[in-house]
């Protein structure tokens, strides 16, 4: 049972850290698609 819980914690840390870490990559697809000829929302 100890070792379930701590697979289920590590992976709720490793999927924090992803969602975090990919947030504040900039990739997003506004990013990687727009340019000045496209107006995006303020």
């Amino acid at each position: 049972m100890k070792a379930f819980l701590g697979a289920v914690l590590a992976l709720i840390v490793i999927c924090v850290g992803a969602n975090l870490a990919l947030t504040n990559a900039g990739f997003s697809s506004a990013d990687m698609t727009s340019d000045s000829n496209v107006r995006l929302g303020d």
